[in-house]
């Protein structure tokens, strides 16, 4: 193989849930199967790298100052669900059981792994809850140990006695799992048996 092979092929590797054939399928399809496809996928990215950002309100992905669900006037924006990352908030859209809006946190607390309360999206949060406007939390964080410790800072150090009724969702999701790879009837039991959270 030759060394521009390879080094695409160290890239693709370097991308969430590909593996080393994977990354060597993509590369193969790219380069020999289909390199005409090859520019308008280099278009799309740069388009896509130029246009999408972030939610200025929630956190999700947007190419205007909000996005499409913090637009929205026909959701009820007092009541947010805390996730993740995004691929949690598109699968909690895909079950069709949240009517509410939205709070990305991009992450979750981990010491270990260097994530303090800086490096996620908690600095808009805290203007949503100053705002007033919320009546509702539900923490729909992974049932694990940073997720928990997530939720407890929310809990104590975000909404403290606001008034603000702070929600977790029921998990029927598995111990450890995430939000992101459930179907769509698990996550709808799982908002729907969603409870105080203390």
């Amino acid at each position: 193989m030759t060394p521009a092979y390879e080094k695409l092929l160290q890239q693709l590797k370097q991308l969430p849930g590909l593996g080393y054939r994977s990354a060597e399928r993509i590369a193969m399809h790219l380069l020999v199967e289909d390199s005409g496809s090859l520019p308008e996928l280099i278009e799309s990215l740069q388009v896509a790298r130029s246009t999408v950002g972030r939610c200025a309100v929630c956190g999700n992905m947007a190419e205007e100052k909000r996005c499409s669900i913090c637009a929205d006037g026909r959701r009820d924006h007092s009541r947010i669900c805390v996730i993740e990352h995004v691929p949690d908030l598109i699968a909690l859209e895909r079950s069709s059981a949240w009517k509410g809006g939205y709070h990305v946190l991009h992450g979750k607390l981990s010491p270990i792994h260097g994530v303090g309360p800086e490096k996620l999206n908690l600095a808009s949060l805290q203007q949503r809850i100053e705002s007033g406007e919320i009546a509702e939390f539900v923490l729909a964080l992974s049932n694990d140990i940073e997720g928990q410790a997530t939720c407890h800072y929310i809990q104590e150090e975000l909404v403290g006695a606001r008034g603000i009724e702070v929600t977790r969702i029921g998990f029927g999701l598995p111990s450890g799992g995430g939000v992101t790879f459930a179907d769509p009837v698990t996550l709808r039991s799982a908002l729907e048996s969603r409870r105080k959270y203390s």
